[in-house]
């Protein structure tokens, strides 16, 4: 089967404004946010498209075989043999029937913290507008399907903010708005949402807009940062950074032009808000544990060593947004993916053990989430762009030790929620997957509401906590 035939209809974008409660939402809090304590997400976003069908992998005999036969250029006996595969102890099995499933070899540590109930995994996940039945339902047109399907810049967007390219406002940033407006970090909103990945989407929300840091910390005006440090030496040097200050922060504009004095006020609180990350991070905590080199583990470093000068910022809630490239693996799938889920598998490990060592890891839950997931079938040496998904929630809070979500479908080809070469429809919206999240983060049911539009469309988000 090729791709399906959605109608025009179909692909129009649903209108929900999410004001009557989803039916698994309508026993949540009614009152304001709970902003006790502290409480953070981080979310680590695979861009590219994960091929979840190379992640959570049969092993029973029966479905291994098949999964072999199907996918062979993908899966030789060196590296998806039943005997290099790392089975999973599913506390939940029993949904499963006789079906079993295996982790590759290259995610160790990801098995480790899923057989230790640290660690689950949430099935089938993706971008829907209302739940969609199955292929036939699909392609009828009777239910409006995601805009812009299998379009990486479009799900990147549908998956962070539920709308395609040009949308304004992402989950992420809206989850900090409420806790902000609840009284978290004092009202404050520098250090609510912050970001490693630079600009994202995922992360603007209309009161709060990410605080950029890289593996080393913030952008600098690196002529200014040089004379701050020397101003010390004279009263002339400590007056020549001063001058340099109020230049660089725009401290005595006085204009009329509205923008002007908008862009004024930014890059004051550009450079207040950097100088007092920087004199937080001066004594960095002790994490106690080697992040791995690559693209994730400085970025999962700097995310703890943040989360661990918490008081120091004066904040109670945080959404931290961390990225990965190199997902879209149309070609030499064998070779690349085993070595970025090897990179993944050894940054959260790290991330989870500096949790832990912080003693902050009920407080903490991390994860993953991408363009969408790939096709079963194979392109000849990869995979094409596909729907659906599998994704991994780890923390000291998370009901783990289970696979979550929707069925995993037994390996093969046009099935009935197949709608082209193995590209799988939903069971799991993205909203469902945020608002399990976002009731842990402490939003009520209206804030889940108002943050996911979609959400009253839906039954019960997964059991991601206890």
């Amino acid at each position: 089967m090729g791709h399906p035939k959605f109608t025009r209809r179909g692909l129009m974008l649903g209108l929900g404004a999410g004001a009557a409660l989803a039916p698994g939402l309508a026993g949540l809090r009614a009152n304001a946010a709970d902003v006790s304590g502290y409480r953070a997400l981080v979310c680590v976003f695979l861009f590219g498209g994960l091929d979840n069908h190379d992640l959570v992998i049969p092993f029973d005999e029966a479905s291994h075989s098949r999964y072999v036969d199907l996918r062979r250029a993908l899966a030789p006996d060196s590296s998806r043999s039943r005997s290099a595969l790392l089975e999973l102890s599913i506390r939940n099995s029993g949904r499963f029937g006789a079906r079993r499933f295996a982790l590759p070899p290259e995610t160790p540590n990801l098995h480790r913290l899923f057989n230790d109930g640290e660690a689950a995994i949430v099935s089938s996940v993706g971008p829907l507008v209302q739940p969609i039945r199955d292929r036939d339902q699909a392609e009828s047109g009777g239910v409006p399907l995601p805009p812009r399907l299998f379009s990486h810049n479009d799900q990147q967007s549908v998956w962070q903010a539920n709308a395609p390219e040009g949308a304004s406002y992402g989950w992420g940033g809206l989850f900090g708005d409420a806790a902000v407006l609840s009284g978290a970090n004092g009202g404050a909103r520098p250090f609510t949402t912050m970001s490693t990945a630079g600009d994202n989407l995922f992360l603007t929300g209309r009161e709060t807009a990410a605080f950029a840091v890289g593996p080393s910390g913030p952008s600098e005006i690196e002529f200014l940062l040089n004379a701050e440090r020397r101003a010390g030496d004279s009263a002339e040097l400590e007056e020549a950074y001063r001058r340099l200050r109020d230049h660089f922060g725009a401290t005595r504009y006085d204009g009329e032009h509205l923008i002007a004095r908008d862009i004024a006020a930014i890059h004051g609180a550009s450079l207040d808000n950097n100088t007092a990350f920087r004199e937080a991070l001066a004594s960095p905590p002790s994490l106690g544990v080697d992040f791995p080199s690559g693209q994730l583990g400085g970025q999962l470093r700097i995310i703890a060593e943040t989360i661990g000068v918490r008081a120091q910022l004066g904040v109670g809630r945080q959404v931290f947004f961390a990225g990965m490239g190199g997902f879209d693996t149309h070609s030499s799938q064998l070779e690349a993916l085993p070595l970025l889920l090897g990179e993944l598998d050894a940054g959260i490990a790290a991330f989870n053990q500096a949790m832990r060592n912080l003693g902050v890891n009920q407080d903490v839950t991390l994860f993953t989430g991408s363009d969408f997931g790939r096709t079963f079938a194979v392109n000849g040496d990869g995979t094409d762009h596909g729907w659906a998904g599998h994704h991994f929630v780890v923390g000291g809070e998370v009901n783990g030790g289970r696979i979550l979500g929707g069925d995993i479908d037994p390996p093969g080809f046009d099935h009935a929620r197949d709608v082209g070469s193995g590209r799988l429809i939903p069971q799991v919206s993205v909203e469902q997957y945020a608002a399990a999240l976002g009731a842990w983060f402490g939003l009520n049911s209206s804030e889940l509401a108002s943050a996911l539009p979609n959400l009253s469309n839906f039954d019960a988000p997964p059991a991601l906590f206890g």
